[in-house]
């Protein structure tokens, strides 16, 4: 570890330790950093017979593909949502950042859909999941928009395929079995119109806000009211500027405006504060997970 380095974990450490309150911002870079890669081997290994056919190379863009028919659709997105939400987590690290934050008083706002957090064992009434969720169905026709769990509906529809499923959640190609890129008709999911069924994700305007995402919604900014005047750390993880209106920019605002807050940034390629706020951020550009290896040397 060279000097710049180990001081800035070494302020990082003194500043997490000095904090009575930690805000995590969440985005689609720590999900990469514990393994969730969207692309490369890990697409290969569940989703090469959607690239022969049809030429895609990632699960982002097999996502947004106008497939035949709603069987291969949903061949497609069984697939998908089990093994990033069903399936073990790649890695240990959202275990990691608990251990970082559990002796404080904590909340987690993330426009990850994976539920990692609350896999890891993070409060769920300390998580704020603002884009959806893997796990949800969603139909927005009826009288009141609602939302659904779909692990059992998902497990069948991985089962039909000629997979099966470890005790622990992971995908297994029985040994000659050829497996299936359609579920049966029967299995597709409709709403209760006879309409397809969509996932709970932030798509577009047809997203459900349901009973659950406002509570959640409400937890976290009445836990932002009542610690304005802690000392508080924002510590942003790997937000992007896709949608810096969620997270990044009300951290730097607030962190602007509350006298004891200081921002943690710490992203691959953006790590960034505004001049306004440079004397109360640090920002570590760099691989998430490593960076907290190196801070974990020194606690």
């Amino acid at each position: 570890m060279n000097t710049e380095i180990q001081n800035q974990i070494i302020r990082l450490k003194e500043t997490l330790l000095d904090a009575d309150t930690v805000i995590i911002g969440a985005g689609a870079g720590l999900s990469t950093a514990a393994g969730y890669t969207y692309s490369g081997e890990r697409f290969e290994r569940y989703f090469s017979d959607f690239r022969k056919k049809y030429g895609f190379t990632d699960m982002y863009s097999g996502g947004f593909y106008p497939y035949r028919t709603p069987e291969e659709q949903w061949g497609f997105w069984c697939r998908n949502i089990w093994i990033n939400r069903y399936a073990p987590i790649p890695s240990d690290l959202y275990e990691r950042i608990l251990k970082l934050v559990q002796d404080k008083d904590y909340f987690v706002i993330t426009t990850n859909v994976d539920h990692c957090f609350q896999r890891a064992g993070f409060n769920k009434r300390r998580l704020f999941y603002t884009q959806g969720d893997y796990g949800l169905f969603q139909d927005h026709d009826g009288k009141e928009p609602v939302t659904y769990d779909n692990e059992a509906v998902i497990r069948d529809m991985i089962l039909s395929l000629g997979y099966e499923i470890a005790a622990d959640g992971s995908l297994i190609i029985p040994e000659g079995k050829q497996i299936r890129m359609n579920i049966p008709s029967e299995m597709v999911p409709y709403d209760y119109a006879g309409k397809p069924m969509k996932m709970n994700l932030r798509a577009d305007d047809t997203f459900v806000e349901d009973e659950g995402w406002h509570a959640a919604a409400e937890r976290y900014m009445e836990f932002l009211r009542r610690h304005v005047n802690t000392r508080t750390v924002f510590l942003e993880l790997g937000v992007g500027y896709n949608t810096p209106v969620i997270i990044k920019y009300p951290f730097q605002n607030m962190t602007k405006a509350w006298k004891d807050a200081q921002y943690i940034c710490l992203n691959y390629s953006e790590a960034y504060a505004p001049e306004e706020i440079a004397d109360r951020s640090l920002c570590i550009s760099g691989d998430i997970a490593e960076t907290l290896r190196q801070l974990e040397s020194v606690l």
